[in-house]
């Protein structure tokens, strides 16, 4: 088995990909955003974080988050967050009939919601934190459930067009696009 050691950095920010077990499409239901929501603020009033910026698609979610000076442990608050949201979101829906779950997972009696592992990675700059925004943001238009990304409803694209942050998703301006396409899915 690989030996899988995450990088830590106190502070700073960080993006991650976060994916559904089996694919499931089930993360811009309203009973799944209201769970997510709540699992997030249940753990950041424990372990605080910042959302920068966030994309939540029917299958994963991108998002930025920032950490505190003195701490890098977003693999706990991820935990958490998974935890909370599987025990408190199958209780309250159906899970599909179709997933089937590993013996591994069904030994660890693990909920076939989240996938086990998620991606990650430490913003080195300010480049390198408008470059993910953009990826962010650009998200739905890539996988096609949406033309132009001010249409996506899930996302804070709107609230950095409201604050005048990195507003120009246009493809031309994007040539950076296919090389992160490759890196963050």
């Amino acid at each position: 088995m690989p030996n899988y050691v995450r990088r830590t950095f106190c502070g700073g920010y960080y993006f991650f990909t976060v994916r559904t077990y089996g694919f499931q499409t089930f993360l811009t239901d309203l009973s799944a955003r209201s769970f997510l929501r709540q699992a997030w603020k249940k753990v950041s009033a424990n372990h605080p974080f910042e959302i920068t910026a966030l994309c939540l698609l029917p299958d994963h979610l991108h998002c930025i988050w920032k950490l505190p000076h003195n701490d890098s442990n977003y693999s706990m608050r991820w935990r958490l967050i998974k935890a909370m949201f599987s025990r408190d979101w199958t209780a309250n829906a159906k899970l599909s009939s179709t997933i089937t779950q590993s013996l591994s997972r069904q030994k660890k009696k693990e909920l076939p919601v989240w996938q086990r592992r998620f991606w990650e990675h430490q913003i080195r700059d300010p480049h390198d934190l408008e470059k993910h925004c953009h990826y962010i943001h650009y998200n739905p238009v890539k996988h096609g459930y949406t033309n132009d990304a001010v249409d996506w409803p899930w996302s804070t694209y709107r609230r950095f067009l409201r604050d005048n942050r990195f507003l120009d998703l246009s493809k031309e301006n994007l040539d950076w696009f296919e090389e992160m396409s490759t890196m963050a899915e």
